[in-house]
């Protein structure tokens, strides 16, 4: 799968989100800046089939389909969209995540995921109180239980501090598994995501930027 975003924006002059070109493809992980506040979460939405653009085109391999981009994707952790309460237990999102995957999802299926995880201490903890790199680990992992997801479009890992490289390195993994992974940072995260060997030594994982003309030679070819 490959999602290609062409010239999109969102709002008056670009506003909520200005002229952005990007791709991200199966089995890589990419990266993408947005800054403020609404910005990261616009473009998850956008990249993700969950929100029209203002102007430009979204493409799922070649064709402009958002159905399928929103059957496809999961829109990870994204604020004010698909991010869980900070107070609520980490049981309680396992619970309701396991749920929409149409899978048994008693508080006693709950705390068994967890055990198999490897994080069955963190059952009764509130979301919010969780270590950013596991936060993401469970949020991707309860992401890809869904049924038909090839893509992970995962919003500000970064908001929940801690440094970089645990959470980027989770991105790659979950890549490396044949996930077409995006994730949307700020410039100080993509900084040193940027920086990372990686990055630097791999072309598995790096920027999603393109130009605008590689853009319309790709959804054109």
């Amino acid at each position: 799968m490959r999602i290609t975003l062409h010239n999109v924006s969102k709002g008056k002059d670009g506003a909520a989100l200005p002229e952005t070109s990007l791709a991200c493809e199966s089995g890589h992980a990419r990266f993408a800046i947005a800054e403020t506040q609404m910005r990261p979460t616009v473009l998850g939405l956008i990249a993700s089939g969950r929100m029209r653009p203002d102007t430009g085109t979204v493409f799922i391999d070649g064709v402009p389909d958002a159905a399928q981009l929103r059957r496809r994707t999961a829109l990870v952790d994204a604020p004010e969209v698909s991010d869980p309460h900070p107070g609520v237990s980490v049981a309680a999102v396992v619970g309701e995540e396991l749920m929409f995957a149409g899978l048994p999802a008693t508080p006693r299926h709950a705390r068994r995921w967890l055990r198999d995880m490897g994080f069955d201490e963190l059952a009764s903890t509130a979301i919010g109180h969780v270590n950013p790199a596991a936060r993401l680990r469970i949020m991707c992992e309860l992401a890809v239980l869904r049924p038909d997801i090839d893509g992970l479009i995962i919003v500000a890992p970064d908001r929940h501090g801690g440094t970089p490289e645990g959470w980027w390195r989770i991105a790659g993994e979950f890549a490396d598994r044949g996930q077409a992974v995006l994730v949307i940072v700020g410039g100080a995260a993509a900084s040193v995501i940027a920086s990372m060997p990686e990055t630097v030594y791999t072309d598995t994982r790096s920027a999603a930027e393109i130009t605008p003309d590689e853009a319309v030679k790709e959804t054109t070819a």
